[in-house]
């Protein structure tokens, strides 16, 4: 009778634990399966490599593109297109975040440094991951030095630290890389390596050319973490001429402008981006300087510094526009080694 009791007493025990543990299981939040775009109701196979073949890989992508971006990479009908949209949106968090949710994720952003403490200073430390900081100035006011510059720095900040370099001038030079990768101490063979350089000889091609960078991360599995087009303009100003051509030049250039700002901010890189400028003649006071993209590249930029020409060979960066540094100049001088402060 005393065992029956005692079998019993545990059956009740083994019982009541169970129960706890269910209640328990209940209370833990359940772990949100990652959706695919195969996941998506209405797609299909076809439909779904369509999609990944011109870089819509996941639901984020789909959900920040326009109806017309779709249309174009699968011919899929319009109402197909925005239902598509907005049933990636749902899925996704894509409301708002508190301030101090995005001060931690500003903990992500690095900044590169070039060899100028008041330049770094300038920027509020360095070129920003995340954002797009042009330099604009007249030829030989130090654009394309700085891009080399970062191209080679940018490699101390992390470990396998890739830069992406679009040329469409021809002004990349390797053995000046090598220069400058002697001066910061590092072995050239190596910085070359992780050195991404694609000649752009149009507008088309040169816009092309960014949206490879995400095929870069995604397929090749590098670390980009800079990425320079030097310049931005050239290609845009030469084959847009006139005023009637104007807006088609402008809209270009935004959508160009707005793939890279779309990828520096999802994969933590810099953009470095030169532009050319020209001479305003109804100036009649002041510097008559002015960048060329009007306001497209300026409300695009996230940093804006204006490069010129200063005494003895040395290059002044003045600080146009910024979101959190105050306006300010910083004088620097560029030899052999790299970017040097004015003594």
């Amino acid at each position: 009778m005393e065992q029956e009791l005692i079998e019993l007493e545990d059956i009740k025990e083994t019982k009541r634990k169970r129960k706890e543990m269910k209640s328990e299981k209940s209370e833990e939040p359940e772990t949100k399966k990652e959706q695919s775009i195969y996941d998506l109701p209405g797609v299909g196979a076809a439909t779904a490599e369509k999609l990944m073949a011109v870089g819509y890989t996941d639901l984020m992508s789909i959900a920040v593109a326009s109806p017309g971006e779709l249309i174009e990479a699968t011919g899929m009908g319009d109402a197909v297109a925005k239902k598509l949209i907005a049933i990636a949106r749902s899925n996704l968090e894509m409301g708002f975040e508190s301030g101090e949710e995005l001060l931690k994720r500003r903990e992500k952003v690095i900044r590169i440094k070039t060899g100028s403490k008041a330049l770094n200073t300038l920027l509020g430390g360095g070129f920003e991951t995340g954002a797009i900081v042009e330099c604009f100035g007249e030829f030989g006011s130090g654009k394309t030095q700085i891009g080399h510059a970062l191209a080679v720095t940018v490699q101390t900040v992390e470990k396998d630290a890739v830069a992406v370099y679009i040329d469409t001038e021809n002004t990349f030079r390797p053995d000046r890389i090598i220069q400058l990768a002697k001066g910061a101490g590092l072995d050239p063979d190596q910085v070359l390596k992780n050195i991404k350089v694609a000649r752009a000889y149009n507008s088309d091609h040169q816009m092309l050319l960014a949206e490879k960078v995400e095929d870069l991360i995604k397929k090749q599995g590098l670390n980009v973490k800079l990425v320079v087009v030097d310049s931005l303009t050239a290609h845009f100003r030469a084959e847009f001429i006139g005023r009637g051509t104007l807006a088609e030049r402008q809209q270009k250039l935004n959508r160009h402008l707005h793939v890279l700002a779309k990828l520096a901010d999802r994969y933590n890189f810099c953009v470095y981006v030169t532009n050319q400028v020209m001479a305003k003649p109804d100036m009649f006071f002041g510097d008559p300087t002015q960048a060329i993209g009007g306001h497209i590249v300026a409300h695009a930029s996230t940093f804006r510094v204006y490069l010129r020409k200063g005494k003895k060979g040395t290059r002044v960066a003045k600080l146009i526009d910024s979101p959190n540094q105050p306006e300010g100049e910083a004088g620097f001088y560029v030899d052999e080694s790299g970017i040097k402060d004015v003594e």
